[in-house]
């Protein structure tokens, strides 16, 4: 998921620069109508929880709400632009809540903090556990979770 592809692991950050505690927070985006309609063709996901504006009317929520998974991608790509990039970085293991509704409308944003890291027996990569928040215009927490990624060693 935070892959960075285009840069070259002499410009990234490698593993042993990351610090347990460093702190980042994304710039924020508005969810719209057309994320969610797009979501779901891409998806195949038309649950009545996205697509029926008159069916959520009468719900807990009182209009649609964006798919779980949407928020999840979003907040994905908001990280990526308010981070350094790793160098030779993958995603490599996710644990994930989803504690509120995203609806049409909400400006989301992510506030992350490295929670841990685990170097390699070998010369492999590293392992960087990101703790991270997603939150609404409001600051309610709407999902939250960790995510592990392989970090490459410097001369690894």
């Amino acid at each position: 998921m935070l892959c960075y592809g285009l840069v070259s692991a002499g410009e990234a950050v490698h593993f042993e620069d990351i610090r347990v505690g460093e702190e980042y927070t994304s710039p924020a985006r508005t969810v719209t109508e057309a994320d969610i309609v797009i979501f779901a063709g891409l998806s195949g996901d038309y649950n009545v929880l996205h697509t029926d504006a008159e069916y959520m009317k009468a719900s807990l929520f009182g209009e649609r709400i964006a798919h779980g998974l949407l928020g999840l991608s979003i907040q994905q790509g908001l990280l990526a632009r308010g981070m350094p990039a790793w160098a030779g970085e993958s995603l490599g293991g996710l644990r994930w809540k989803f504690k509120g509704p995203i609806k049409i409308g909400d400006t989301i944003h992510v506030r992350a903090r490295v929670a841990a890291k685990k170097a390699a027996a070998g010369p492999g990569p590293g392992v960087v556990t990101i703790a991270r928040t997603v939150l609404n215009q409001r600051g309610e927490v709407v999902q939250e979770g960790e995510t592990e990624h392989a970090v490459q060693r410097r001369g690894g």
